[in-house]
């Protein structure tokens, strides 16, 4: 299947800032890109990617004073497979965890393992296996949370989140990692596109969907506590040891959220596919169209 998504983001300066944007699909998905997948910027201002500590491609750019605005619409192939489930995926042994996956099972920013540790290992420690670990955590977490884009925060911590009992997308996957950190599975944080693809639409906006990938059985599998089943059609920007490390946007000065709007759609078959039609539009350039899997 095919995958159109995208962005539609704008920031006012009150001066010249310099920004960090993570915004453009993980490299492990670049093969998977059949168009687009610029990202545009109005006014025309230089930029530069460079690869950060865990892999990911962040844009660095100095937003002048007033309105600037970023976008890009991309198409993607996609398995159309819902997530892995694999009941059979083992514990790993700390002695055979891979060094570059040891950072995931440390305390970070937001994942305070230090005041979960207790509670990790008297709801859970009873439990053999690996996958069925992890499906634990997430039953619990998801049981444990309600949803709710009226309750987002930016600074709550995954012992807060367990404590308040609300949050959004973030917190569900904070709690979630930090609980298999407790119990000594690495956990890491992901952030990135997920459509209501084979799902019933969710008719608030669409934003950005977190979610967390665990090592287990030898490779990295992905779960997600906040809808708690597989789900189609995730494409992946960034990973990290928690939303610290993935930010879309890192300002460094004053700035004010002007507009965001996020796309995120299955391509019907035979469909004609313009290619960023209103960004091309403005910056006066030629769009393209590609023709849609049949």
């Amino acid at each position: 299947m095919r995958i159109r998504a995208g962005y539609d983001i704008a920031f006012k300066c009150l001066q010249d800032v310099p920004m960090v944007l993570m915004l453009t699909v993980h490299p492990s998905r670049h093969k998977d890109l059949v168009a687009g997948h610029a990202i545009r910027v109005s006014p025309n201002v230089r930029t530069r990617d460079y690869t950060d500590v865990f892999g990911n491609v962040c844009t660095r750019l100095v937003a002048p004073a007033g309105l600037i605005e970023l976008r890009t619409e991309f198409v993607i192939e996609d398995s159309g497979v819902p997530d892995a489930v694999m009941p059979q995926a083992a514990r790993v042994p700390l002695s055979e965890v891979p060094d570059d996956a040891l950072t995931y099972l440390l305390g970070s920013r937001y994942c305070d393992t230090q005041k979960l540790a207790e509670l990790a290992w008297s709801k859970f420690g009873q439990i053999d296996g690996g996958w069925q670990l992890v499906q634990s955590i997430c039953d619990y977490v998801h049981d444990r949370i309600r949803f709710g884009y009226q309750f987002a925060r930016g600074d709550r911590t995954a012992s807060e989140g367990h404590h308040e009992r609300v949050g959004v997308c973030r917190d569900f996957a904070h709690l979630a990692i930090a609980l298999c950190r407790c119990m000594n599975i690495p956990a890491r944080y992901c952030t990135g596109y997920l459509g209501d693809i084979g799902v019933p639409i969710d008719p608030a906006p669409m934003d950005f969907s977190a979610w967390f990938e665990a090592y287990i059985g030898g490779q990295w599998y992905a779960f997600d506590a906040r809808h708690n089943h597989p789900r189609i059609g995730r494409i992946v920007i960034a990973r990290g040891r928690d939303a610290a490390d993935v930010a879309i946007s890192t300002t460094f000065g004053p700035t004010e959220l002007a507009r965001f709007k996020v796309l995120t759609e299955e391509v019907c078959a035979g469909e004609v596919l313009p290619l960023q039609p209103y960004i091309d539009a403005k910056q006066n350039r030629t769009s393209r169209s590609v023709p849609a899997a049949v």
